[in-house]
């Protein structure tokens, strides 16, 4: 079955019957008791949402989360939003679609992360900080190849395929830039807690065929605590790696959320500690604006809808033709599955 429109092309009146995967799905009640699935779809360009209100039991195991779906139906406006209005839904096998048609992937390509990956250990001088990169990232350790795929967030930000990697580059970038611009700061170990702090994501979330969500790991410990776990122990494999520079290490990790409300045990409270959290903040809000531009619609500036994981609305233009990536891919194709794995990055 081939899929005929993206939902970044619909709009408010246009009927469509088209193929979707289920985002989300949950059950509720209506005031007067009836039951009704609140459902999500979506594909690579975006997401839609809408009420199941008639065959609930009938539906409830098709509209499962990852699942796929055809559907028709309508799109109307809801409180200024489009929202999806039902019609008819069915199940539709995996075997039966293309997962290119439903996967959002990074727009930069894989070898090329990857080799800016080997750049980026390769500057870091401090031998002790070296070889504890070279520990996750050349070794045997299958951290080596699940970076290249791993998204960095269920749903926040850099939420696709290789997302978490393209976060930890662009930091780096950053780091590297800030490292050199203030005095006092040792730029070896913001770079290398630049490179460490979010490998617990590894563990916390875990993606199939497009679909991320959090393992029982995720959810029972967060990733900030399994990362200081995963650091902690290769770093005391290496025997004569320095307590103190452990410590600082650690203490990047475990503030880089920069707030206890924000989930981190401690507030930053060393130079690379707070300059690590606050790059953390600025690559990810970076992203969300990147995304809400790639999907404007109208040319010129204009306001978002309420952002609540910023706290506000956005005044943003379209991204220029010339820059803007969507996330079909910056040449506009549709964007493939990725490749199989073909070894270490070292």
């Amino acid at each position: 079955m081939t899929k005929k429109t993206f939902i970044a092309e619909l709009k408010t009146g246009d009927r469509f019957d088209d193929l979707f995967r289920v985002r989300a799905m949950r059950e509720a009640l209506t005031k007067t008791g009836k039951p009704y699935l609140a459902l999500t779809v979506a594909d690579k360009t975006g997401e839609l949402s809408g009420n199941i209100w008639d065959d609930v039991e009938k539906l409830r195991d098709v509209c499962q989360v990852g699942n796929f779906v055809r559907i028709k139906g309508r799109v109307e406006e809801y409180n200024q939003k489009p929202q999806l209005r039902l019609e008819a839904l069915e199940a539709v096998a995996e075997n039966e679609i293309s997962l290119a048609d439903f996967l959002v992937v990074s727009p930069r390509g894989r070898d090329e992360m990857a080799a800016e990956l080997r750049d980026v250990v390769a500057s870091v001088k401090n031998p002790h900080l070296k070889k504890l990169l070279k520990h996750f990232y050349g070794g045997q350790d299958e951290i080596a190849e699940k970076i290249l795929d791993a998204p960095a967030a269920k749903g926040f930000h850099h939420a696709y395929i290789g997302g978490l990697l393209e976060h930890i580059l662009s930091m780096a970038k950053i780091a590297d830039g800030l490292a050199g611009h203030y005095p006092g700061v040792d730029r070896d170990l913001l770079v290398a807690a630049v490179l460490l702090h979010d490998l617990g994501k590894l563990e916390e979330l875990r993606s199939a065929g497009g679909v991320t969500d959090y393992t029982d790991a995720g959810r029972l410990l967060g990733h900030i605590s399994i990362t200081c776990v995963m650091v902690s122990a290769a770093a005391r494999r290496q025997k004569d790696f320095p307590e103190e520079l452990l410590l600082h290490l650690q203490h990047c990790i475990l503030s880089h959320h920069g707030r206890l409300d924000y989930g981190s045990p401690v507030v930053p409270m060393t130079v690379e500690a707070f300059l690590l959290s606050m790059i953390d903040d600025l690559d990810a809000k970076m992203n969300m604006f990147e995304r809400l531009r790639r999907e404007k619609k109208e040319e010129g500036m204009g306001w978002t809808e309420y952002q609540r994981a910023l706290e506000r609305y956005l005044y943003i233009e379209k991204f220029p033709s010339a820059i803007g990536h969507d996330a079909e891919g910056e040449s506009g194709q549709s964007a493939p599955a990725p490749p199989p794995r073909q070894g270490m990055l070292f």
